[in-house]
């Protein structure tokens, strides 16, 4: 897979999808295809974020900041647990769509456990009172993992589940049984 191959299958994203979609993946494929091309090609196809999770926010907005927002981009920046407060408002002040919060420092797939200490740090970002709004993500894996989620930010990120849902077979097929799991 590459960047020019992914924005040649989205040319006609807009012809049928009327959702904000957001692109995922690393900085370094953006780098090479450089960050203005990117931005443009993002713009061009109707890409409305990214979520770049290694790209150093200081470097965001020194170099890239300004060629986001000409294009229209939400740069979407990730929290943890461990995020300090700081961080936290300094995240906040620059993005422009919505801030992603890791329900844990674990990897992607594993279900959403909210213990007293994962309980705690998502009360504490929403007593901070963030401009923008929050989405739970990693361990969304079912309706009751979906609200406890959005019980605490403004929605939730459903990501390995619906990519096992589309491994599964027939995307429609897949797409159906999946809303129909959120939906309870």
């Amino acid at each position: 897979m590459t960047l020019k191959l992914l924005f040649e299958q989205l040319k006609d994203l807009r012809k049928n999808v009327t959702i904000p979609v957001l692109l995922m993946g690393y900085v370094n494929p953006v780098l090479q295809f450089g960050v203005e091309n990117f931005c443009k090609a993002c713009a061009e196809v109707g890409v409305d974020g990214c979520i770049v999770p290694d790209l150093p926010m200081v470097e965001y907005e020194e170099f890239y900041k300004g060629c986001f927002e000409e294009h229209n981009l939400s740069n979407v920046f990730l929290i943890t647990p461990q995020t300090a407060e700081e961080r936290i408002h300094k995240i906040d002040s620059l993005t422009n769509g919505f801030i992603y919060l890791l329900s844990s420092s674990a990897t992607t797939g594993k279900n959403l456990e909210v213990g007293d200490t994962t309980e705690t740090y998502f009360s504490r970002i929403k007593n901070m009172n963030l401009k923008n709004p929050t989405m739970i993500g990693f361990g969304i894996s079912d309706k009751k993992t979906f609200d406890k989620a959005c019980s605490y930010a403004d929605g939730a990120i459903i990501g390995t589940a619906f990519v096992k849902a589309i491994e599964d077979g027939n995307i429609q097929e897949s797409v159906s049984s999946f809303m129909k799991k959120f939906k309870g």
